[in-house]
């Protein structure tokens, strides 16, 4: 058994799903590609594939195996093109994942820009607002809200983001400016539902050194299921909003928009970029990464200019 020339099969099958897609990919008779992957799981003595008649899926030790698989496979690419001199170029697929919201109003800017600067590599972006298993799902970088657990990824700290309360000019005239969370009570709220419970808004009291928090309830007159939507209802004046920094920031940068309750923000919520865990990062990736990283920074940056105080 050619062991490379199997895993060369093994990992065309756990990319593309199938022995048939990935035979198509490689070029290659089904039966070859699947008799090599038989000759792999019989010389591991263990089974990569749990098989069905409609579905083939990693097994818990295939998936470990495929994460090293391909990093060998990346690293030998990397070799090879080091010395046939096609080292300088970038070039190939990438597949990037990133929370809808965030990614149309900064990373897409950042990557056409990218795509410009590096026409022989090719983007998949996949925007989706829940946690996109790297490894599992063939994802070579993602750009993730919040803290980070110890999963062994590798991390570029991007900056921050908060949550921040804001409404339109012509509501602060009619209704007054809220000077302290408990003063919503008097006022019109307008919620989405990733902020979990409609009726409640959370905050943060600091005292000196202390920092507690704290849940209000709130009048919610509107309600939506997306924060564009939520939005829209404050720009027409109908209430008070809730949302991030950098959702509210181009309204508030044209005066649409004020914040307020500023020294209540919510805590800083980290902003990165993540990737798989590699003894040598491929060279499409490492270009991204010195590429997009500065970029994003910046432009998180500009959002927290907006906000002064916190």
């Amino acid at each position: 058994m050619d062991r490379l020339d199997a895993i060369t099969a093994f990992v065309a099958v756990a990319r593309s799903g199938g022995f048939s897609a990935a035979s198509r990919a490689m070029g290659a008779p089904v039966a070859n590609v699947s008799r090599k992957v038989a000759l792999l799981e019989e010389d591991l003595g263990v089974r990569l594939f749990v098989r069905t008649t409609r579905h083939v899926a990693l097994t818990e030790g295939g998936k470990r195996y495929y994460a090293a698989c391909s990093r060998l496979l990346e690293d030998l690419r990397d070799a090879d093109d080091e010395v046939t001199g096609e080292y300088r170029e970038p070039k190939g697929d990438l597949t990037i994942t990133a929370p809808l919201g965030f990614g149309q109003q900064h990373l897409q800017p950042v990557l056409h820009a990218f795509l410009q600067a590096y026409p022989q590599v090719n983007v998949h972006l996949r925007l989706a607002d829940h946690v996109v298993a790297l490894v599992e799902e063939h994802v070579d970088c993602a750009l993730r809200i919040g803290s980070l657990a110890d999963s062994g990824l590798m991390a570029r700290k991007l900056g921050t983001i908060r949550m921040v309360v804001c409404a339109a000019p012509a509501y602060l005239l009619a209704r007054g400016t809220p000077l302290e969370p408990s003063a919503l009570a008097g006022h019109d709220c307008i919620s989405w539902t990733g902020l979990g419970p409609h009726k409640t808004w959370d905050f943060t009291v600091r005292d000196g050194g202390k920092v507690t928090g704290l849940r209000v309830p709130v009048h919610v007159r509107v309600s939506s299921t997306t924060p564009e939507s939520a939005l829209q209802a404050a720009l027409a004046g109908i209430g008070l909003v809730q949302a991030t920094t950098y959702q509210v920031a181009p309204h508030v940068a044209e005066g649409r928009l004020v914040p307020v309750l500023a020294a209540y923000d919510s805590a800083p919520v980290p902003v990165s970029l993540v990737y798989p865990g590699q003894r040598v990062v491929p060279l499409k990736l490492r270009a991204l990464l010195d590429f997009a990283a500065p970029r994003l920074q910046q432009r998180l940056e500009e959002v927290h200019a907006l906000f002064p105080g916190r």
